[in-house]
């Protein structure tokens, strides 16, 4: 329990401390306008509360990812855990701080513009693919894990009987509704409700562990465990631990999602607690579900079981349930169920607007905003029918390689502005190294290179990236408007 303890404490002090720092390295402007209101069209551009964009950003970013990627982390031992501490602190929340605030500076324009603004059009071009696949693969990610989850509750607990095609359907229905109408209307509305569930699920069933006297939270974990693989199904621990554990420690697909709150932001001093603040809160997420994990099953042959009987799913289903019984599980189960739609909705609106970017098309009008959606959603029925173990693979590579490169797109900035940039050079650095050691190595999903050529490339690849990014970038700086009429504009001059 200490453990666990401790590393809870180590994050909320890194929002208080490192959140902090990043936010001076940044520089806010508190009478800058933001997008909310320079651009105020009643559908995307809507003044928020503080607390409520907050809880949307949480609800926006924390799907399936924090639960079952922490779930399949643990195998490797209290390993994860340290992870998701430093990647959550030192990557995640720095990476989600200036893809929202990067976004509030450039009129809430979505990560591929801003991409192309500071990196060039070619990443921009890339970027543009790259993140409509990914919101494309998250969005049939959250809606197969959910009508799956969904499906077995229902059947298991109530006499009824309805397939999973149903709550596809189901679910369907609900993502176009909430893709097309104005964001304060249903995501604005359902999302504190949901936020309840979701806090009851956290807490409820970590403090079930700890008060049990079944359970001890991690077991008979030590500390100098989390030095160890003890993966007991000899399952590398580099680079696979760092793909496996994404949203709970670093998350492209947040990169998508933060631009939509940074459309909803009514000051750019509000952007630690929102962004940065959001990060922290599904790392601790990830935290609970990692401890569960490890305390539940006993030990880590029983949890391989688990997962290999049915899925981290099963693990959620047989530890809701048997923590807290049938009201309380079907309670923390329904919390676990509504992160992945919360996420999924949000995924089909953002690949929305960055179709409607790049073709330059406003979504005033609801036939327009149709019009960039419908082809989306067919895609993603299609989708629907490919394994979802197969979908989940590509998602964990595609999800880090957009981490990267929104990453480098800070470094650019920052070193265009003359600031501190090794705050997000040096994690781009890893996640690269990540990337391009994993796809080389992979046999399922890349070349299936050994690992010792797979890492020297991928770190000589890196060591390459981190020099042109230098070179092209710094000292290039970029002209001011910051007239009372307009202040949210960080550059006239386009340098990309």
């Amino acid at each position: 329990m200490l453990w666990f303890l401790t590393c809870v404490a180590a994050l909320i002090g890194g929002y208080f401390v490192y959140g902090t720092f990043i936010e001076k390295i940044f520089g806010i402007n508190e009478k800058r306008k933001t997008p909310a209101h320079t651009k105020a069209d009643g559908v995307d551009f809507v003044p928020m509360s503080t607390r409520k964009v907050y809880l949307v950003q949480l609800l926006n970013i924390a799907g399936v990812g924090p639960i079952f990627g922490p779930i399949m982390g643990a195998l490797y031992g209290p390993a994860a855990m340290l992870w998701i501490v430093i990647g959550c602190i030192f990557a995640g929340a720095v990476h989600d701080y200036f893809s929202g605030m990067l976004s509030v500076r450039n009129d809430g324009a979505s990560v591929p513009s801003i991409t192309g603004r500071y990196l060039g059009n070619g990443a921009k071009h890339f970027m543009n693919v790259f993140a409509i696949v990914l919101l494309l693969l998250v969005g049939v990610v959250f809606v197969s894990a959910p009508a799956g989850m969904i499906t077995t509750l229902i059947n298991d607990q109530t006499s009824m009987t309805v397939s999973m095609s149903t709550m596809v359907m189901v679910i369907f229905a609900y993502y176009v509704i909430a893709t097309l109408v104005p964001v304060d209307k249903v995501i604005g509305r359902l999302y504190p409700f949901f936020g309840a569930l979701l806090i009851f699920m956290s807490v409820g069933l970590i403090t079930a562990v700890a008060l049990s006297d079944n359970y001890t939270v991690m077991g008979d974990f030590k500390i100098s465990d989390m030095f160890f693989n003890l993966n007991p199904n000899d399952m590398p621990l580099w680079p696979a631990l760092f793909i496996t554990i994404a949203c709970g420690a670093i998350s492209g697909f947040h990169a998508t999602q933060s631009p939509l709150m940074a459309r909803c932001m009514e000051n750019e001093k509000n952007g630690r607690f929102v962004f940065y603040g959001a990060m922290i809160g599904e790392g601790i997420i990830a935290l609970i579900w990692c401890a569960i994990a490890l305390s539940f099953f006993g030990n880590l042959d029983s949890l391989s079981d688990a997962i290999q009987s049915g899925g981290p799913g099963n693990v959620v289903y047989s530890s809701s349930f048997g923590l807290l019984g049938v009201f309380g599980g079907v309670l923390a189960f329904l919390g676990v169920v509504i992160l992945p739609i919360t996420s999924g909705d949000t995924a089909f609106r953002s690949s929305r607007l960055i179709l409607a970017e790049y073709f330059n098309m406003e979504q005033k009008s609801l036939k327009k905003r149709l019009l960039m959606a419908l082809p989306l959603f067919v895609i993603g029925a299609i989708l629907t029918q490919v394994d979802f173990g197969i979908i989940w693979r590509y998602f964990g590579f595609a999800n880090q390689t957009t981490a990267v490169m929104m990453l480098w797109t800070a470094s650019a900035y920052l070193l265009r502005h003359n600031k501190l940039h090794w705050v997000t050079t040096v994690p781009a650095f890893f996640m690269t190294s990540v990337c391009v050691t994993f796809i080389l190595n992979s046999e399922t999903l890349g070349f299936g290179m050994p690992m010792s050529i797979s890492t020297t490339l991928g770190v000589v690849f890196s060591i390459l990236v981190t020099s042109y990014v230098i070179k092209s970038s710094k000292g290039k700086g970029e002209s001011f408007i910051d007239s009372e009429a307009n202040k949210n504009t960080d550059s006239i001059t386009e340098n990309a």
